[in-house]
């Protein structure tokens, strides 16, 4: 298809999923922990589990590891002074949901980065537009992609003179516009909780993180609405 490879965002995650038995113990809300060059978070996802999180910057991406063992003792040890409850999460997390990646994009700039389809064949999810998990969209634009790319082959055929190759076009041409933006500003989110100057760090943590999240404007980007699929 001609795409180069994602660009790594100089930062790497490590992630898990701590279980509880017998009931996990948080209020239904996202949990933030901000450092210098480092931060955290967790969020309940079931009555008994809890995803968390630990992001790093790294000058590089570095060997790959998958000993469960060893990437929860890499993962306690950048954040050995941090709350209890999250080495906790680490500690009970099953050695099948640890893992370490790391975070890349693919800035798909306009009259140079290919189409998103060639013929017959079509992109969609990270195949086509890689984006950093600040936003959290990754997944959601995944999916805003899988409903518009059946509804432009839908109203195709259902067209008198149906062309796969057209409703493919017509795919790419409305979710560029979407998907550019979202992986510029996603990369940009990450850069700046990433910050390791203290004083910018200061500034994040008491000026910018409070404007932009808690006021809302941070969070438009999901208010998006796929037009229905029709039967």
């Amino acid at each position: 298809m001609g795409f180069s490879e994602p660009n790594y965002s100089g930062h790497c995650a490590y992630r898990g999923l701590g279980f509880y038995p017998n009931g996990q113990p948080f209020a239904q809300r996202v949990n933030y922990i901000y450092g210098r060059g480092l931060r955290a978070g967790y969020v309940p996802v079931s009555p008994t589990k809890v995803y968390w999180f630990i992001c790093y910057n790294s000058p590089s991406a570095g060997p790959k590891i998958t000993d469960p063992s060893l990437l929860k003792k890499q993962a306690k040890e950048l954040v050995s002074n941090w709350p209890a409850e999250l080495l906790e999460l680490i500690d009970i997390s099953p050695d099948e949901t640890i893992s370490r990646t790391t975070l890349v994009d693919r800035w798909l700039w306009p009259g140079v980065t290919p189409q998103a389809s060639r013929g017959k064949v079509v992109l969609v999810g990270d195949a086509w537009h890689p984006m950093t998990p600040n936003l959290g969209q990754g997944a959601c634009c995944a999916l805003e992609d899988a409903i518009t790319l059946t509804r432009k082959l839908a109203d195709s055929m259902k067209s008198g003179t149906p062309s796969i190759e057209e409703a493919l076009r017509a795919y790419g041409e409305e979710r560029w516009p979407r998907v550019f933006p979202l992986t510029i500003r996603a990369n940009l989110v990450g850069s700046l909780l990433q910050w390791d100057n203290p004083l910018v760090c200061s500034a994040r943590n008491n000026v910018v993180i409070p404007k932009l999240v808690r006021l809302g404007p941070m969070l438009e980007h999901t208010n998006f609405e796929c037009e229905p699929l029709k039967a």
